[in-house]
């Protein structure tokens, strides 16, 4: 079992976003993923151009629904609702709670993949998709494309690799200092990396794109970029 830095340990290979990880995840992702919160800042307000009375939005992996809490409050005077979505009861569980008093906002304990998504005009999958298993990543995708209605936007936030070898070590280097300049020491960064294997498979930017297209995307466009992090906003 080793650090990953902000009072979680993991084993190798052996990541989780279950356990006591909900009570330290806000903390941890917001340092471990540049422009996190500039990230949901973009995703406000590209939602303003999709969201209305009626509209059903979905956060897929929510976690504990931070991004999903910021939409509802930002569309407090709409009856819009919001649904996070996550597989992991203690991530539910934590942000149920924090959501008590958002009555437009709904959490589900639910595998995605599996999910019954009503039609919906926003769908925001935000560094989640990252840690589906290859082989099921397209039937989400598909099944995210199908669930929108005509106009409705998918926004696509993910860890993305390196076109080639050369460019994926320049990326793996910027990243280990961004980690190191945020205060994480080299045993925590290693102990991260070997937590990951096997769970955290990002695809390269094009990946992605061929997801999108493959689905049934036509109209994409990338929203943010910064190194490996990538955001993608795709119109049905």
């Amino acid at each position: 079992m080793a650090s990953t830095g902000d009072s979680i340990y993991a084993q190798n290979a052996g990541w989780t976003f279950g356990g006591d990880v909900p009570e330290h995840f806000e903390d941890h992702v917001s340092k471990s993923v540049p422009l996190y919160e500039e990230g949901h800042d973009l995703v406000l307000k590209i939602a303003d151009f999709f969201v209305d009375d009626r509209s059903v939005c979905y956060e897929l992996g929510c976690s504990t629904a931070a991004l999903t809490r910021k939409l509802a409050a930002r569309n407090a005077r709409r009856r819009t609702r919001f649904i996070g979505v996550d597989i992991e009861e203690s991530m539910t569980q934590k942000a149920a709670e924090l959501s008590a008093g958002l009555p437009n906002v709904s959490i589900v304990t639910a595998d995605v993949l599996d999910f019954d998504f009503e039609p919906a005009d926003l769908i925001v999958a935000y560094y989640t998709v990252q840690f589906v298993r290859p082989r099921h990543r397209q039937q989400l995708i598909d099944r995210v494309y199908e669930s929108l209605n005509w106009g409705g936007a998918f926004l696509l936030f993910e860890k993305v690799r390196g076109p080639d070898a050369r460019f994926q070590d320049l990326f793996t280097a910027l990243y280990t200092d961004y980690k190191l300049d945020r205060g994480y020491g080299a045993d925590e960064i290693v102990g991260k990396a070997r937590s990951l294997k096997g769970v955290l498979e990002p695809f390269s930017s094009q990946g992605n794109l061929d997801l999108l297209r493959r689905a049934g995307f036509v109209d994409i466009t990338t929203v943010m970029k910064y190194v490996c992090f990538e955001g993608f906003l795709a119109i049905k």
